[in-house]
C-alpha cells in the first residue's frame, strides 16, 4: 500500500472520529434542551398552581372585606333607624363639646328645625338650659346621671323632662356624652292630679265629720231659737232673738256646703257649649254686682263633654270670687278673703272630675289670673270623685 493510501485511510478515520464527536455533542445538546424544556414545563405548572391559589386567597379576602363593609353599613343603618325610631330625644356630644347626633324626637321636643350637627351643644340647648346643665355636669364629673327630672324654663316653661346622661370614655378620659331625654309633662300632671284627688278626698272626709258635728249643734240652737217668742220678751231683747235665728240659718248653709263638698259627685258627661255655660253663669250673678262693676265674657269657647250643671257651678264660683275680691273698682283693688273658703276647692274638685286643670297666675293687667283648661278628648265613662 502506498503512502497516499495510508494517508487517505488516516484522513477517513479522523473524519469519522470527528463526526462521532460532533454527533455526541449534538446529542448532549439535544438532551439538555429536552431536560430544560421538561423542567420549564414542570416549573410552569407549579407557578400556575401558586398563581391560582394566590388569586383564590385574594378573592376570599376581597369577599370578606366586602362582607365586613356590608355588615358595618348595615350596622350604621340599623343604629340610625333605631335612633330615628326612638320616641325619646337622643343627643350625642363629642369631645369637642359639639353635637354629633340629634334624632328627630329630640328635635321635636326641643322645637328645632334641623339636626345642628357640628354645633356647640350649649348653643343648641340655649332654650333648654336645665337640660344643658345636666349634660355639663356629666361632662365635668365623668359620672353618669340617671333618671333626673328637670323642669324647663322660658319658652318651654311647664314642660318636664326625664334625663339620663352617660359619659363617652376613651383611655379613661371623658370624650363626650350620650343624653337621652323624655317628655314627662303628662305624667307629672297626672301625678299632680292624683295628689290633688287624694288631698281632696282626705279633706272631704275631715269636712264631713266636722260638718255632721256642727249640724247637730246648730239644729239644737236653731230649734231653741224658734221656741223663743220675741213678743214675750222686752223690746230691747227681741232683735237678739232674730239675730240668733239668722246666724243659725247662715251657719246651717255653711254646713250644707261642707257636706256637699264632702259628698262624692256622680258626673254624667254630655256635649256642652262652654261659651253658653260661662255666659249663663255670668248672667246669674249680674244682679249681685256692686254698682259700677261688670262682668265681660269674650273670646271663643269650644264644645266639650261635661256636666253642664257642675260646670256652671265652676264658673259661677270663679266669677263670684272675683267680684267679692274687689273692694275698689278697676286695677289696684284690695283683695280680701270672705266666705267659707270652699269655693276654689269645689272648683278644683269639679274640674278634676272633668279631667281638667286649674292654674293660678298673675294677670298682665294686674291682679290674679285663673286659667281653667279642659281636654277636648271626651272621657270614655262616668267618673266620680
Amino acid at each position: 500500500m502506498t503512502r497516499f493510501g495510508y494517508a487517505l485511510i488516516g484522513l477517513t478515520a479522523f473524519i469519522a472520529m470527528l463526526v462521532a464527536v460532533m454527533t455526541f455533542a449534538l446529542l448532549r445538546v439535544f438532551a439538555g434542551a429536552r431536560d430544560t424544556q421538561r423542567a420549564l414545563r414542570s416549573g410552569g405548572a407549579d407557578a400556575a398552581i401558586l398563581s391560582a391559589a394566590l388569586q383564590e386567597a385574594v378573592g376570599k379576602l376581597k369577599a370578606q372585606e366586602q362582607a365586613t363593609s356590608a355588615r358595618a353599613q348595615a350596622s350604621d343603618l340599623l343604629r340610625g333607624q333605631i335612633a330615628d325610631s326612638l320616641t325619646s330625644g337622643l343627643m350625642v356630644v363629642d369631645g369637642a363639646r359639639r353635637v354629633e347626633v340629634l334624632n328627630p324626637a329630640g328635635r321635636r321636643l326641643l322645637a328645632l328645625a334641623s339636626e345642628h350637627v357640628g354645633d356647640a351643644y350649649v348653643d343648641v340647648l340655649a332654650g333648654a338650659a336645665p337640660l344643658a346643665d345636666v349634660v355639663a355636669e356629666c361632662l365635668a364629673t365623668g359620672q353618669p346621671i340617671v333618671r333626673r327630672s328637670v323642669e324647663m324654663q322660658g319658652a318651654m316653661k311647664g314642660m318636664h323632662f326625664g334625663v339620663t346622661v352617660s359619659p363617652l370614655e376613651r383611655a379613661g378620659d371623658t370624650r363626650g356624652a350620650i343624653c337621652l331625654f323624655t317628655d314627662l309633662t303628662s305624667i307629672i300632671e297626672l301625678e299632680e292630679q292624683l295628689r290633688l284627688k287624694e288631698t281632696l278626698a282626705r279633706l272631704g272626709e275631715l269636712t264631713a265629720g266636722i260638718a255632721h258635728e256642727f249640724r247637730n249643734g246648730l239644729a239644737t240652737i236653731h230649734g231653741y231659737g224658734r221656741l223663743i217668742d220675741p213678743e214675750a220678751l222686752p223690746a230691747k231683747y227681741r232683735p237678739y232673738v232674730e239675730g240668733i235665728r239668722q246666724e243659725a240659718e247662715a251657719l246651717g248653709a255653711v254646713v250644707t256646703n261642707f257636706l256637699n263638698f264632702a259628698r262624692p259627685q256622680q258626673v254624667s258627661f254630655a256635649p256642652v257649649d262652654l261659651g253658653r255655660v260661662v255666659r249663663r253663669a255670668a248672667d246669674e250673678l249680674r244682679h249681685e254686682l256692686p254698682a259700677g262693676s261688670r262682668v265681660d265674657v269674650a273670646g271663643e269657647f269650644a264644645e266639650i263633654n261635661g256636666d253642664e250643671v257642675l260646670l256652671r257651678q265652676v264658673f259661677g264660683n270663679l266669677i263670684r270670687n272675683a267680684v267679692e275680691a274687689c273692694e275698689a273698682k278697676g286695677i289696684g283693688a284690695v283683695v280680701t278673703i270672705r266666705g267659707t273658703g270652699l269655693g276654689l276647692a269645689i272648683v278644683q274638685k269639679i274640674v278634676l272630675t272633668h279631667h281638667g286643670r286649674v292654674s293660678v297666675g298673675v294677670s298682665a293687667a294686674g291682679g290674679a289670673r285663673i286659667e281653667v283648661t279642659f281636654r277636648l278628648v271626651p272621657p270614655k265613662s262616668i267618673s266620680s270623685l
